[in-house]
């Protein structure tokens, strides 16, 4: 009966100790947008976690109705890695970025504001390194 006790007692905390250390740590990552020209239209935000999907496929998205003062947005419960930001200003509410001949006709912005000279800014450009504290990217609109 001892051995059958201390046995059980033994694999509960085996499974409670592997719970607790087989999960991932996660943070936020609250992103300020400024230079919004008018309060019209929404800023569309997406989180993007791997070069491959970058301007593709965001991991997380949001949707902030548009503020002259600017707008915060906070990502929460994001696991630690390597992200890359892009966003816009979505005044005609239409659910995509307006260009003429392939350039951006509404605002836009990117982590780190990374340029985007003669096509897209370069995920190289706009990646960053998230850890177990929360940061905050700060992004002008163009």
């Amino acid at each position: 009966m001892k051995i059958k006790v201390t046995a059980t007692l033994f694999f509960l905390f085996l499974c409670i100790t592997t719970s607790v250390f087989s999960q991932t740590a996660t943070s936020s990552i609250t992103i300020e947008v400024k230079n919004i020209t008018s309060n019209k239209g929404t800023i569309l935000i997406g989180l993007y976690n791997a070069k491959t999907n970058f301007l593709k496929s965001p991991y997380k998205s949001a949707i902030c109705t548009a503020n002259i003062k600017g707008v915060v947005h906070t990502f929460k419960n994001i696991p630690e890695g390597t992200y890359a930001i892009s966003l816009f200003h979505d005044e005609d509410n239409n659910s995509k970025l307006n260009t003429f001949m392939k350039i951006p006709t509404e605002d836009y912005g990117t982590s780190n504001d990374a340029p985007a000279h003669f096509g897209p800014p370069k995920w190289e450009d706009a990646k960053f390194e998230l850890g177990t504290q929360m940061i905050t990217q700060k992004i002008k609109l163009h």
